[in-house]
């Protein structure tokens, strides 16, 4: 038996990894498209990358098991903005043929309660300046 205990970062991966599942399921119910899942660069990470119709849109996944710290939505602050902005840019650098289209940024929450976790999705959260 192994008595090796997982450490915090990997249960808070773990843990982003079934919410950031729980937000792509709800997105592809409501008819997106999932290109790219954790899409990682030195600037910041975007969780999700999809088509909404011909919008290409990159979310931004959030849980929040309470809202004493304030409410998921609040949590991504004009720094966390700025990661998005700049890790979409490169996703866009790096994948040209998606160059052209009509980019935005989403959030999808997850908030939790004692009967379920509800999910909800903002379109078009934040803009570049």
């Amino acid at each position: 038996m192994d008595s090796r205990k997982a450490s915090p970062r990997t249960d808070t991966r773990a843990r982003g990894n079934q919410y950031e599942q729980i937000a792509e399921q709800h997105l592809i119910t409501h008819g997106c498209r999932v290109l790219a899942r954790n899409a990682n660069y030195r600037l910041g990470e975007l969780d999700l990358i999809v088509t909404d119709g011909s919008c290409l849109t990159f979310v931004e996944v959030r849980y929040r098991q309470h809202s004493g710290w304030g409410g998921a939505l609040e949590s991504v602050d004009w720094r966390k903005q700025r990661k998005l902005i700049r890790a979409a840019q490169l996703w866009l650098m790096r994948n040209p043929e998606y160059a052209d289209s009509t980019c935005r940024f989403d959030l999808v929450t997850i908030e939790s309660n004692k009967q379920r976790n509800e999910c909800l999705w903002y379109k078009d959260a934040f803009r570049p300046e």
